[in-house]
């Protein structure tokens, strides 16, 4: 059976939140991928956004790598060829900066996580930012509370096992591959996300694409103001499979003088939340893989990809 992948309106949740969260359900357990529109994410906010990735990414190198913290890429800038995909030698053509959670002094992550950096040189980047987080972090948490009931959850799990949760917003360039060793390395090799749910800003260029049922590379076609949303690695461990984790990738382009940017949100729980298999989604052979907090689990892949050295 050919993979399709479901267009949604979010505006649905409100007019029809069952026959949504049906066809949300419905399209994330068949292929782990769907694309949103009507989302509701400010416009202004993301033209903004982008003219700001394109102005930082076009700093001289050794402006950028003064942004970087050296401990993991977890906040601040990640240069270019430093992540690999999992299992896989060769760097990935990219570099990208990460934001996260804009944590209260009485957090108990409160100098647990990374704090933000911000670049002086763009003075309206962090408000930017922090407001596009805000938003995409709450459309995340309005996709997982639609998920609760089908999966015979409280409405309320979702939302405390994200509260104060690890998220990251990344903002991605992939620059122009000419020169680079593109038989080896392409943009994003083929990966599954390590989160619960990506929530991937309508990009630049195309490039993403998914792997189906039988193998086949599957384009996905988004408009720029749709949103592409996928379950990751965690999602796939919480729910047994019930929701795959979709190995997907970014293929290098034709036109090889061209950049790409992109804007993907990573919505993770808080450290210290169970990734133990559901109950009610063990079935008959029992929980394919074992416990682990999502902290752990989240320490173990940044070591996959290179992000973190042993």
């Amino acid at each position: 059976m050919a993979t399709l992948i479901k267009h949604l309106s979010v505006k649905q949740l409100a007019d029809d939140r069952e026959a949504f969260t049906h066809s949300l359900f419905e399209g994330l357990t068949d292929c782990g991928f769907v694309v949103l529109r009507d989302h509701g994410i400010d416009q202004a906010d993301l033209k903004l956004a982008y003219e700001l990735i394109e102005a930082f990414f076009a700093l001289p190198t050794d402006t950028k790598l003064g942004y970087d913290s050296g401990r993991g890429g977890a906040r601040g800038y990640t240069a270019f060829g430093r992540e690999n995909a999992a299992g896989n030698a060769h760097s990935d053509l990219k570099e990208f900066w990460h934001v996260g959670q804009e944590l209260s002094p009485d957090s108990r992550y409160h100098g647990v996580y990374e704090p933000n950096v911000w670049p002086a040189e763009l003075p309206e980047f962090k408000p930017c930012m922090l407001r596009l987080y805000a938003q995409l972090e709450a459309l995340g948490k309005a996709m997982l509370g639609a998920l609760a009931q089908p999966l015979g959850l409280p409405a309320s799990f979702f939302d405390e096992m994200v509260s104060d949760g690890n998220s990251v917003y990344r903002l991605l360039h992939y620059p122009a591959v000419k020169g680079y060793d593109t038989a080896q390395s392409m943009r994003a090799a083929p990966h599954a996300d390590i989160n619960l749910l990506t929530l991937l800003l309508g990009a630049t260029d195309s490039g993403l694409e998914i792997r189906g049922k039988e193998g086949e590379w599957i384009p996905v076609q988004s408009t720029s103001d749709e949103i592409v949303l996928d379950t990751g690695d965690m999602m796939s461990r919480l729910t047994n499979d019930v929701f795959p984790s979709t190995v997907h990738r970014v293929v290098n382009p034709g036109n090889q003088e061209t950049s790409r940017y992109s804007m993907p949100f990573f919505l993770h729980p808080h450290s210290a939340a169970s990734l133990a298999c559901l109950p009610q989604c063990e079935g008959e052979t029992g929980a394919k893989y074992p416990p682990i907090t999502a902290g752990e689990f989240l320490q173990q892949r940044l070591k996959e990809i290179g992000l973190i050295k042993d």
